[in-house]
């Protein structure tokens, strides 16, 4: 049952009509749980609220199914204003970005032009530029686009998803690149992901501990328990200073876990997605995790009994 529903959020997440229409709705799904804002300024105030506890932050402009120019360019403002607001408010928080949204599908040139405009302000204020993976079709683009990129930057990197069995080749290529570790979110095919739970949370193990004995930063994206305890033994029998990676967590999603990684002196980030285009990170979100709809349904049953 679990496996069908992960199935059918993922397929709902890739509608475009539903995406659109979402935009009407509001937050009436409940994605308020996991979403931190609608605007800049709504965002803002979630993030200093997670700075006074101890966490850092990374946000993430929302945005899919971009085919124009125009919205590319919009989305590249909006980013642009985020870093500006960050700068601004001196708060701890670094970008992610998703190179769909600047691009990446209507022109490879273009894309890297809206990215370096994006690291070119973002390097003046000292802030680290995440780019997201996304599904399989877009992995090699974006490694590529993310290889022109630090030819002339070092304030970029991107993520790699322990689902993918080749993973850990692209990790060795990408030794000395500042990465984040996830198990990833999207259907693919056996031929090129591990489709198993095992499979999957071997091979995050494996990225995640050779990373830590690499030179490199490392955000270690995971909400397993089991997981973090393993890294964290690792971490302490092996000598690695805290301040050579994170965890990180998604908002809305174990918040007493990152209060207490965050108190026990480990560097703690909360992914933080924002913006008008929820629904398909929403339905992802729910793929990943069913059992958020439990929370959901609570949620909006409680509204209308108020």
């Amino acid at each position: 049952m679990q496996k069908l529903l992960r199935n059918f959020f993922i397929r709902l997440s890739t509608n475009k009509f539903l995406n659109q229409s979402a935009r009407k709705w509001g937050f009436r799904l409940g994605a308020e749980r996991f979403v931190a804002g609608t605007d800049i300024e709504s965002v803002t105030r979630t993030i200093k609220k997670m700075n006074q506890q101890g966490i850092s932050c990374t946000v993430d402009n929302l945005g899919e199914f971009v085919f124009h120019k125009e919205e590319s360019i919009q989305a590249k403002n909006q980013i642009i204003a985020m870093l500006n607001k960050i700068n601004e408010e001196n708060l701890d928080c670094h970008v992610s970005v998703k190179l769909t949204q600047l691009g990446l599908d209507i022109d490879q040139d273009f894309c890297i032009e809206n990215m370096k405009e994006i690291l070119d302000v973002a390097a003046r204020y000292d802030i680290f530029i995440n780019i997201d993976m996304e599904d399989y079709i877009h992995f090699q683009p974006t490694i590529d686009v993310l290889k022109t990129l630090l030819k002339d930057y070092n304030n970029v990197g991107t993520v790699i998803q322990s689902y993918l069995r080749c993973a850990e080749e692209v990790t060795d290529e990408l030794r000395d690149v500042r990465l984040r570790i996830v198990k990833g979110a999207y259907k693919e095919s056996p031929d090129v992901a591990f489709q198993s739970k095992e499979e999957i949370d071997r091979n995050f193990l494996k990225l995640a501990k050779k990373r830590l004995a690499g030179p490199a930063f490392t955000s270690i994206a995971t909400h397993d328990h089991r997981i973090i305890g393993e890294l964290k033994k690792f971490v302490a029998e092996n000598g690695i200073p805290t301040d050579r990676f994170e965890f990180q967590m998604l908002y809305g999603f174990r918040q007493e876990m990152q209060y207490d990684l965050a108190k026990e002196g480990y560097r703690m980030t909360t992914y933080m997605p924002f913006g008008h285009d929820w629904f398909g990170y929403y339905m992802r979100r729910l793929a990943e995790r069913p059992q958020n709809l439990n929370l959901i349904f609570k949620d909006v049953f409680n509204r209308k009994s108020s």
